[in-house]
């Protein structure tokens, strides 16, 4: 099966940090999900969890990932990336099949 989200080096190296510093279970992994999908769109949702039956489970860059089969074909190509700027940091996701404002 395909891996559905690509996790930057930039993530990849925050979450693993995480991983190895905030005291998080062994047997947890990094769940991504979606919410919403109403008026305002889809939300995404990162976070740490224990597999359930639903899940599938995926390495990606070492990682082990969790994704509810019902949201897999919701988050299929999406990225996951990590910024850090003067005044905010964070998990953001980029959609490579939706132009940027720029790109329009």
């Amino acid at each position: 099966m395909l891996i559905p989200v690509e996790i930057t080096p930039k993530a990849a190296s925050e979450i693993k940090h995480i991983l190895a510093t905030k005291n998080i279970p062994e047997d947890y992994f990094l769940r991504v999900g979606v919410k919403g999908g109403g008026c305002g769109g889809m939300s995404y949702s990162l976070g740490f969890d224990k597999a359930k039956p639903e899940d599938q489970q995926f390495d990606v860059q070492g990682i082990p990932v969790l994704i509810e089969k019902k949201h897999y074909m919701f988050l299929m190509g999406m990225q996951i990336d990590f910024f850090e700027g003067d005044e905010a940091r964070g998990f953001t996701f980029i959609n490579p099949d939706i132009p940027k404002r720029h790109d329009l």
